[in-house]
């Protein structure tokens, strides 16, 4: 099987991800989509695609296209996914997939509606060096887990709207940053048993930095995300026989530190290219094995993850217009 890739929104992270998808085999980007046609010929041309589109309904019409990824800001993410789902194409979106629950609640019964694969582009929970990490401490290597400390913030001073920043794209540092930290401490942990969450807001009402603490039986984390600093970068995992130290940057790493027993190691597991070739290789390993949804990042995972972000959401009032 040879999946061919439409790449509906063609921003920064789409160039990287496109680079990615010519290092996994059996995978190429056929067609792009953009508002601009001038943009979109520019693109197939540098990433060596076959079809520019000047629209993104052109996109979804092309026969030729089998899996879309959704690359648009965060408040799309929603109609554009729904779209390619309708158009029989299989999706992965850019995280988060949805902002709130009730969006994701309708891209997934649409996708089982349409019988088409859909996954939350969180490539992270794909990352080697992550997996090697969540392999340790499930085997017990630190004794149990105590406290979770990441954080990803950077500074940014970017005008009122861009799409960071903009409430009408659903900005804000918690959907672009700090979903990372909370995911981290699910894939670890899960559901918190208590959240507490504060944020300091931007003028235009999206979250400049959110602070999170979640609380686990015998355990908790701190949590943050923001574009008010930046951070060193590194997420520790501390336990009761050692500790773990998921190295720069933590959220698409190389490496991890393991300090036990009076000793000090770095263990290096590199990731592919960007390291968005490992969530393209399950797209395909699923596909492949007409799975409607990942074993590893299900529909259920990512349900639960926009959950919790809308408790945390409700709790330091960032709230987006269209909501």
């Amino acid at each position: 099987m040879h999946l061919r890739w439409g790449i509906l929104g063609l921003g920064n992270i789409a160039d990287k991800f496109c680079e990615d998808v010519q290092l996994v085999q059996n995978n190429s980007v056929y067609a792009v989509g953009s508002r601009s046609l001038d943009k979109a010929n520019a693109f197939v041309k540098h990433h060596k695609a076959e079809r520019a589109y000047g629209s993104y309904a052109e996109l979804l019409e092309d026969p030729h296209v089998e899996i879309i990824y959704v690359a648009t800001p965060h408040n799309s993410h929603h109609t554009y996914a729904i779209d390619a789902l309708q158009a029989g194409k299989h999706v992965l979106c850019e995280k988060p997939i949805a902002v709130n629950s009730a969006q994701l609640k309708a891209i997934i019964d649409c996708a089982k509606e349409n019988q088409r694969f859909l996954m939350e582009a969180l490539w992270t929970r794909f990352n080697p060096c992550i997996l090697e990490v969540k392999k340790k401490i499930d085997s017990g290597l630190i004794g149990e887990v105590r406290h979770i400390d990441a954080e990803f913030s950077m500074y940014r001073n970017d005008p009122d709207e861009s799409r960071l920043l903009n409430p009408h794209l659903a900005g804000g540092a918690l959907l672009d940053v700090g979903i990372y930290p909370v995911f981290l401490s699910y894939f670890l942990k899960g559901i918190p048993k208590k959240i507490r969450a504060s944020s300091i807001l931007h003028t235009t009402g999206v979250d400049l930095q959110t602070e999170i603490s979640f609380d686990y039986e015998n355990c908790d984390a701190h949590l943050i995300g923001g574009f008010h600093r930046a951070s060193d970068m590194v997420a520790k995992i501390e336990g009761t026989k050692g500790r773990i130290y998921i190295n720069k940057r933590w959220h698409e790493p190389d490496s991890y530190t393991l300090e036990k027993d009076g000793l000090r190691n770095i263990y290096h597991h590199s990731k592919v290219g960007r390291g968005y070739t490992h969530e393209i290789e399950e797209c395909y390993a699923a596909i492949q094995n007409n799975q409607m949804e990942s074993i590893h990042w299900s529909h259920q995972d990512s349900i639960q993850l926009i959950q919790v972000l809308d408790e945390i959401r409700s709790m330091t009032g960032i709230k987006y217009p269209f909501e």
